[in-house]
């Protein structure tokens, strides 16, 4: 915490700096919805970098705009009203890796601030790409029935800058992820929400190789992952990531570390997080990629109608290097897990699973020949629907070898289909330390609660088991040792 405290006290005493206001009047900028002010605001923002730094001040209107590059020492304030709009024309972006309505790369001191809304229409902008795609005009490989999501514009994409704050805004309806901080150090965001729910790959927030970032006091509804964290280069880390005071609602994961996970993540610090109608897991922990996952504590998040609790993953898909999953602390974790899937009606939910498959368990797997290593959970409480049903695709506790590795696939907490768990599998782990954890079964299941399969020095005490079904052992342990179970 000490460490945690640090770098959060330098990024909010970042911005102090006051500087010269700029109205956009004042560059002929129109506010009327149809007059695409791109170059107008370029203007704007170049005008004020080279004369000190200030803000380009936004007032109410509609400000239509194709892809802006953000200069050091300028902000871009959105009072209360003022929408930057997002242009319906593909071939008003530039595409830099990534294709982006507000750019930012290797610049200091920038900010979007206010009570505006950043608005990319990107139900429409998609449609309006595949169209080109369609026409020839724009090379895309259109896996999936759609463009990739580096083509679709994201709302935000800053790279390589230091010291970045992003306060106030609504971010809604991208095409693509919503808003991209990538190598970037000493980053604020505060306050803000995001609402985009128009097209596929919405991630609420994609934290890729930073450091020193800060998220509190937001709001996040997307159609994809919650707040992503993610290593892009092998030898990056992304690291000392605080979040506090946060809901969330994902067709994905709400909190998740990868898929892209190539360098590492370490210093992860969550607290008071809400989650809810979220159809994959609530924690989403996945070292898959050759990277590392290390010194992460999440604390005091509750999750309603969420389609899993906690999912922690080692992989290997890149042949040869596998991850690394080490030192997670869970502590204060609520989770409500539905019988029913968590995010239905949604526009864009989650796919269909394959079934049959009854409701998963919340799970730590790593690989024979990389354990995940050091997980606490502490004051966790889970409750699952239950009515798990032998006549689907029953897993024998006597033949667990039949729950297949998937090293190299895509990590999900469904990826192996039938579990023989209805609470918690644990499989190629060790020091795995349960305290104080509640596990409830709504109705019977024909699974035991926990499952421990190659477990290495596993406390699970004090731990208790509410089940419908008193018949059975709640817990079964195979190949494991070192292990110490409730009233042992």
């Amino acid at each position: 915490m000490k460490v945690v405290c640090t770098f959060l006290f330098f990024i909010l005493t970042t911005f102090s700096l006051q500087a010269k206001d700029y109205p956009v009047s004042l560059f002929g900028i129109y506010s009327d919805g149809a007059t695409l002010n791109t170059r107008s605001i370029q203007y704007a923002i170049d005008h004020i970098h080279q004369n000190g730094g200030g803000r380009l001040v936004f007032n109410v209107g509609r400000f239509l705009t194709g892809s802006i590059h953000l200069k050091s020492n300028v902000t871009l304030h959105l009072e209360e009203g003022a929408v930057l709009l997002g242009s319906l024309n593909p071939f008003d972006y530039d595409r830099h890796v990534w294709t982006a309505l507000v750019f930012a790369e290797n610049q200091q001191n920038i900010a979007i601030t206010g009570k505006g809304i950043i608005d990319g229409q990107g139900r429409y902008l998609a449609r309006n790409v595949i169209t080109m795609i369609q026409k020839g005009l724009i090379k895309d490989q259109f896996r999936f029935d759609r463009p990739e999501a580096e083509a679709r514009a994201v709302l935000i994409y800053f790279r390589g800058n230091q010291r970045v704050k992003v306060q106030g805004v609504t971010l809604k309806n991208s095409a693509s992820w919503v808003q991209i901080y990538d190598q970037c150090k000493n980053v604020q965001l505060d306050g803000i929400s995001v609402d985009s729910k128009a097209y596929w790959n919405n991630d609420g927030i994609d934290l890729v190789d930073c450091d020193s970032v800060s998220v509190t006091n937001s709001y996040i509804d997307s159609d994809d992952d919650g707040i992503c964290l993610k290593s892009h280069d092998a030898t990056k880390v992304c690291e000392n990531i605080y979040v506090r005071n946060c809901t969330i609602r994902s067709s994905a994961n709400a909190i998740k570390f990868g898929t892209a996970s190539y360098g590492g993540f370490r210093n992860i610090n969550m607290r008071r997080i809400k989650v809810y109608d979220t159809y994959r897991s609530a924690i989403a922990l996945e070292a898959v990629d050759g990277g590392f996952i290390e010194n992460v504590e999440i604390d005091s998040l509750e999750a309603i109608n969420t389609g899993n609790a906690i999912f922690l993953r080692i992989g290997e898909r890149v042949k040869g290097k596998k991850g690394r999953l080490e030192n997670v602390r869970l502590t204060n974790i609520r989770v409500e897990v539905p019988a029913t899937k968590a995010d239905a009606g949604y526009e864009y939910e989650g796919p269909i699973e394959d079934m049959p498959r009854n409701v998963s368990p919340s799970s730590i797997v790593g690989m024979p020949d990389a354990l995940v290593n050091n997980v606490t959970l502490k004051n966790v409480e889970i409750i699952q629907p239950g009515g798990g049903s032998a006549s689907f695709a029953n897993v024998p506790l006597t033949a667990l070898d039949k729950v297949p590795e998937k090293p190299t696939a895509y990590p999900d907490f469904s990826m192996f289909g039938e579990l023989p768990a209805w609470g918690f599998y644990l499989r190629h782990a060790q020091n795995i330390k349960f305290e104080n954890v509640r596990l409830i079964c709504q109705k019977k299941d024909y699974r035991p609660a926990v499952v421990l399969d190659d477990v290495k020095q596993a406390s699970l005490t004090p731990m208790t088991i509410s089940d419908p079904d008193r018949k059975k052992a709640p817990v079964f342990v195979n190949q494991s040792s070192g292990i110490t179970l409730p009233g042992k």
